[in-house]
């Protein structure tokens, strides 16, 4: 199949133009006119899934490989090692970012994996309702993430509204609407001022809240032509 037709049923699903200004979704490496035989969905592009991956393949990531402009290619440091990889063994990249985020992510882990029935969305902030307090939606969360550490700001109150971002979403926690806010990647002064405003956190996980993603994406090519090899990047952190 031409990567082209691959590409538009992609943003036929997802629109690549719902992207954020800061973003680099869409086709990264690669031509529209080459033929595809397999196609591979990941959060990420890595060495072990390029070593893994077929010649003549398209990889849809999530997260975009090239977010700047490159201005030396040395094949010798990411991302150009990985370029030059994809280029010798003819494999394509499109990443769906934000857009997906806006249109699918967010949504697919509150009803899928937290079993939860979305509210309402705002943007990348999706909220839902729940009735429990702050240490059984802890739990639960953890539970249903399968995590082992879960950070956590706040009080163990009643809960009635909550509100997601998957990734990273602790700039956005002055717009939050909610009793409880549940990201990835907060920094201390952002936990700092949730805690002075009364904001109950959750830190899901940066890769842990967006591993979804091609089980998602997955789902909803059920009649794509070519058949979607669900596999993922490795989570570069380890705990101890």
């Amino acid at each position: 199949m031409q990567l082209k037709t691959i590409y538009n049923i992609l943003d036929d699903l997802s629109p690549f133009e719902l992207q954020a200004s800061w973003d680099n979704s869409g086709l990264q490496v690669g031509q529209m006119s080459n033929e595809v035989e397999r196609v591979y969905l990941s959060l990420d592009v890595d060495s072990a899934l390029l070593d893994e991956v077929e010649q003549n393949s398209l990889i849809v990531t999530h997260h975009p490989l090239i977010f700047k402009g490159i201005k030396r290619f040395d094949s010798s440091i990411y991302p150009s090692n990985l370029i030059e990889k994809m280029i010798k063994k003819d494999i394509s990249l499109i990443s769906m970012h934000t857009n997906f985020d806006v249109t699918h992510l967010n949504k697919y882990v509150v009803t899928d994996v937290l079993g939860y029935k979305v509210s309402n969305c705002n943007g990348y902030v999706c909220y839902f309702d729940v009735d429990c307090s702050f240490d059984e939606l802890a739990l639960h969360v953890k539970k249903s993430l399968g995590l082992d550490i879960l950070r956590v700001v706040g009080k163990n109150r009643e809960l009635k509204r909550c509100a997601i971002t998957t990734g990273s979403g602790g700039d956005m926690i002055g717009e939050i609407e909610a009793d409880c806010f549940l990201s990835g990647d907060f920094k201390y002064h952002q936990a700092f001022e949730a805690n002075e405003n009364s904001l109950n956190l959750l830190d899901i996980g940066h890769f842990e809240s967006e591993s979804y993603f091609p089980e998602c994406l997955a789902k909803n090519l059920i009649n794509f032509p070519l058949k979607a090899i669900i596999t993922n990047s490795k989570n570069p952190f380890n705990y101890k």
